[in-house]
């Protein structure tokens, strides 16, 4: 077994790893950007380094640097998490080369599974059930109307090497066939390198199951059952539960069969994911491959508190050369478990992102409830990584009982400072579909607008007193109460809470009439529109990237562009005018 290990990450899934390697005698070591210096991950660990400036591309995605802090540290293996180079095969090789050994599966299962085009072929030679598509890219959008003579709309058009939601467009009709084409394309070069897109049948509102799999380097595989992921916005997973609500137990055994075949295809060696999509046909239910994530996935935790098996653990003792402990015959399903995820983001603002400092934060406890967390007090969630800062994860012994603890947890959980996706949790616990397991991919576009959710929580505004908010006790005709005070003592005597910046204030179109801003701070991906284009109310008139996620800036007024103030790959801060609209 390894002595230590790098772990090429950071956030919640870096002290995860560091927990898990503390639990096996191994020594940890993290690594960490300007941003990250005071993060958990790095106080956790036995050594932190120092690997660059806060840009993911100065820090967690230098190969160069990161294998050089792993062989000064005497690391003998790198573990690389989920995200940043998970799935890098370039990463994986330099990680080799260099004499030390990368904890996932070797870098050729990474590129033939990394490539969505090359994955259809290999699981298509396997007999793993995948949906219509084209077998080569697609070289522009007239391909569509080919596909659609044969298929039919909608098209799913999807970047090559993508994943996680990036680099995927839907064309409904003809008219958003070059949209569609040009969105994934770009999104597919942006985030992977890769313009590179091919099509598919669009399954409109199927169910998102995946299935856990683990393969050791004696050929010794398993499948730990399905994992239910359709609750879901813009294609990124809010919840997820196991087992799924949806499924038999016929579907899940021919399901993990597929999943074991499809990593036995690629001579995989680690843990591993299989995505598919389930929807109901004339037959019943089919399903159909969608991707295989060849790393650690974010919603392990709910297979692990079901079956009891340590997926991180297991897949370090797999890199190890070690035997899979377990067969098939071994594993079971006990109970339910529900994972939902905590992000910085304003699910009541369309989930606009939120990064900033946490004042308050306090997790819940008790009997089967467990946080995997970046934070364990008052801390910052950058902007410029993933919004996602924690995970709340309820096991019950059975579903009524894990959706009851999760209602509980959910109100015990305290997070101030920011906005997050916490009230969307709690407004979903009261709505029928969710609770009756009763959804599918569709369920948020479906029911976000019936949904009761709860206005984000703002920073103070500028022009606010610059004090921290101080909770103070109170009692009244017996009862205590606990109230938060906003500025000094003497500035509270006679004076009113300073204004607060609510969801409901924040403004698409602001500073003057017609003029077009920032919502938040990032960066300009693409214009939409030009000088003199005409536009109509709530029309896009640019994409913007933050937090790793393409939001569309809308117009409140209909009218003539007079100016674009911005360009594309322009930096803005929040408030900043993009375009006017005379």
């Amino acid at each position: 077994m390894f002595g230590k290990i790098l772990i090429a990450n950071r956030g919640e899934i870096a002290v995860r790893i560091i927990r898990a390697c503390r639990e096996m005698g191994i020594k940890s070591v993290a690594v960490y950007s300007d941003t990250d210096r005071d993060a958990l991950h790095t106080m956790l660990a036995e050594e932190a380094h120092h690997i660059g400036a806060t840009p993911a591309s100065e820090s967690y995605l230098n190969i160069e640097k990161l294998v050089d802090v792993a062989k000064k540290s005497g690391a003998e293996a790198v573990h690389p998490g989920y995200g940043f180079l998970a799935e890098s095969a370039p990463f994986a090789r330099a990680v080799t080369e260099a004499g030390l050994v990368w904890i996932g599966p070797h870098p050729e299962a990474i590129e033939a599974m990394g490539s969505k085009v090359e994955s259809r072929r290999i699981m298509a030679r396997a007999n793993v059930p995948i949906t219509p598509g084209t077998e080569d890219p697609v070289e522009s959008a007239d391909a569509l109307t080919d596909f659609a003579a044969e298929h039919g709309f909608p098209i799913a058009v999807k970047a090559s090497s993508g994943g996680g939601g990036k680099g995927f467009a839907v064309a409904h009709d003809k008219t958003e066939a070059e949209s569609a084409f040009e969105r994934a394309s770009r999104e597919g070069e942006a985030y992977f390198g890769d313009g590179s897109v091919y099509l598919e049948r669009y399954l409109s509102s199927p169910r998102h199951i995946e299935i856990q799999i683990l393969r050791d380097k004696h050929g010794n595989a398993v499948h730990l059952g399905e994992r239910d992921c359709s609750i879901q916005r813009r294609h990124q997973k809010l919840v997820e539960e196991c087992p799924s609500p949806a499924l038999t137990p016929e579907m899940r055994e021919a399901m993990g069969e597929a999943a074991v075949a499809a990593a036995e295809a690629v001579g995989y060696d680690s843990a591993g994911t299989c995505e598919f999509l389930v929807e109901r046909g004339e037959a019943g239910d089919e399903f159909f491959f969608l991707e295989m994530n060849t790393r650690v996935q974010v919603e392990h935790p709910v297979t692990e508190e079901v079956t009891g098996v340590d997926i991180v653990k297991t897949g370090i003792r797999i890199a190890a050369g070690e035997k899979m402990p377990f067969s098939q015959s071994d594993v079971s399903w006990r109970g339910h478990a529900i994972e939902v995820r905590l992000n910085a983001e304003d699910p009541a603002n369309d989930f606009a992102p939120s990064p900033g400092t946490v004042t308050a934060y306090r997790e819940p406890g008790g009997p089967g409830v467990r946080v995997d967390s970046s934070l364990r007090g008052p801390g910052v969630v950058p902007e410029s990584y993933d919004p996602l800062f924690a995970k709340l994860i309820v096991r019950g012994s059975d579903r009524g009982d894990a959706l009851s603890r999760l209602r509980r947890a959910i109100e015990e959980f305290e997070v101030e400072g920011i906005a997050t996706t916490l009230p969307f949790h709690r407004a979903i616990l009261d709505d029928e579909a969710f609770v009756s397991g009763e959804y599918k991919t569709g369920f948020v576009a479906e029911r976000m607008d019936g949904l009761e959710i709860e206005a984000g929580e703002r920073a103070i505004a500028p022009d606010a007193p610059e004090e921290d908010p101080r909770e103070v006790a109170v009692e009244v005709d017996g009862r205590l109460f606990r109230v938060k005070v906003f500025g000094g003592a003497e500035k509270n005597k006679g004076s009113s809470a300073p204004a607060r910046r609510g969801a409901a204030g924040r403004k698409r179109a602001s500073v003057s009439e017609g003029t077009v801003a920032s919502p938040m701070q990032g960066t300009i991906v693409r214009l939409l529109v030009g000088e003199g284009d005409e536009v109509e109310a709530d029309e896009a008139v640019c994409v913007l990237e933050a937090m790793k996620m393409e939001s569309e800036v809308r117009t409140a007024k209909a009218g003539k562009v007079g100016k674009v103030l911005v360009e594309a790959g322009q930096t803005v801060k929040g408030g900043e005018p993009l375009v006017v609209v005379e």
